[in-house]
């Protein structure tokens, strides 16, 4: 494994002069360690299973009993369905955009982990893909999407980018392999690479546009959405790398320098850094000319919307303090730090969607009057203002069953798959 520190390309790389020249014998030992773990991870897939089913269930209550069991009504319309939906399609984007780029320009890659990379991306679109079908109340009609499709609906536009996204990550997890095998040429794997790559990137920015485009929503109606969506897609996406990578390592799996993950790090930091620059421009945007925006701002910043706001901050801010302080960049200390990151990611979809229903845009037809409530004279924002969703618990336990599934798909492919670098074996059990 060559040092990335020298700009030579590492194993993961583009490389494949090694994998042509592999023995018979050598190709024999691979295909007999292919399963790999023993009873832990066949525990973490059983419990996987157990709470999938159990979503199911949950799920099936859901569709009996209608919609109004959730916490969702017609001034929040969506809420933690999609809320997940955003921030999972967010943690595949950054998963795959890690593992092609190094691939896509021919520069040195992060010790092995890309395949582990893709695999991770493909269980996050699951389950993103998931967290949209529980959203529908009559998902049984999901053919009418299709047979009435509107192209010129941001929504639609979601929908195909992100099937081709889960088709063309597979593809790419494919290739990888079969390149190990000596069977994919490097031309073909660097031009997969780039399609990778282009729709990682843009399903981000698909997914932005759902929301950026709807002129009505003062939180959701800017340009910078789709840029900074890809930003904290990368923050997200690079958090959980650097997760499964350490945890990997840790069992075995994965036999990675630690010169690899200073690297990862160093990146990690650097993407926290312009997430928030982001984050801070639209703030100024809002705050400044005092006009309707400055409402949005202090229902972040001292509203009821607040603890999420400086979770992210805070969180992202020692994110960011841990990967660029070398004393600091302990495996302990960066797990904790990639899951600040993750979790001020998930406050911020939360802040988004939410927020953009916390201020009303329409106050119902006909006058208001004392009967109907206390502060009539305040219009319909007045009124539900301070009514912040939460969802119920069977919104949780759905969404608990969705994530179950997504694990389930990663914890099967590290078991069944070949994601380790070449000419590694896996350790006996």
């Amino acid at each position: 494994m060559s040092d990335f520190s020298t700009g030579t390309i590492v194993d993961d790389d583009l490389d494949l002069s090694a994998a042509k020249g592999r023995s018979k014998s050598h190709e024999a030992v691979a295909a007999k360690t292919a399963a790999w773990g023993g009873k832990g991870l066949n525990a973490a897939i059983g419990v996987s299973a157990v709470i999938m089913v159990a979503g199911i269930v949950l799920w099936g209550v859901q569709l009996s009993g209608g919609m109004v069991q959730t916490g969702m009504r017609n001034l929040s319309s969506w809420g933690l369905y999609i809320t997940s939906f955003m921030f999972f399609v967010g943690l595949s984007a950054g998963g795959l955009i890690i593992s092609s780029v190094p691939k896509a320009f021919g520069i040195a890659g992060f010790g092995g982990i890309s395949k582990v990379a893709v695999m991770s991306s493909i269980a996050c679109t699951v389950a993103a893909i998931g967290m949209v079908v529980v959203d529908l109340g009559q998902p049984a009609r999901l053919w009418e999407l299709f047979a009435y499709s509107n192209l010129g609906s941001p929504l639609m536009w979601d929908i195909v980018v992100l099937g081709t996204y889960l088709i063309l990550s597979c593809v790419y997890l494919w290739a990888q392999v079969r390149a190990d095998a000596g069977k994919v040429s490097h031309t073909a794997l660097r031009v997969i690479s780039v399609v990778a790559l282009v729709t990682a990137v843009l399903v981000h920015s698909v997914t932005a546009w759902i929301f950026g485009l709807q002129q009505g929503r003062e939180m959701w109606h800017t340009a910078l959405l789709a840029p900074w969506f890809v930003s904290s897609a990368l923050v997200c996406g690079t958090a959980l790398v650097m997760v499964v990578a350490i945890a990997l390592r840790r069992a075995g799996y994965l036999s990675l320098d630690q010169a690899y993950l200073v690297k990862l790090a160093k990146l990690l930091g650097a993407f926290v850094v312009v997430d928030l620059y982001f984050f801070g421009c639209d703030l100024l945007t809002e705050a400044f000319p005092g006009g309707s925006g400055a409402e949005v701002v202090a229902m972040l910043t001292a509203g009821p919307l607040v603890p999420y706001f400086w979770t992210e901050v805070v969180g992202c801010a020692l994110c960011a303090v841990i990967c660029f302080t070398p004393a600091l960049r302990t495996n302990a200390l960066l797990v904790a730090g990639s899951l600040l990151a993750i979790l001020g990611i998930f406050c911020k979809r939360v802040q988004l969607l939410v927020g953009g229903f916390q201020i009303a845009n329409l106050d119902y037809a006909g006058p208001l009057t004392p009967m109907q409530h206390t502060a009539f004279d305040s219009g319909l924002s007045g009124i539900y203002g301070g009514m912040v969703y939460w969802p119920t618990p069977l919104e949780f336990g759905v969404t608990l069953g969705v994530v179950a599934l997504g694990a389930l798909v990663f914890l099967l492919g590290i078991k069944f798959l070949p994601l380790r670098p070449k000419g590694e074996e896996a350790p006996s059990r």
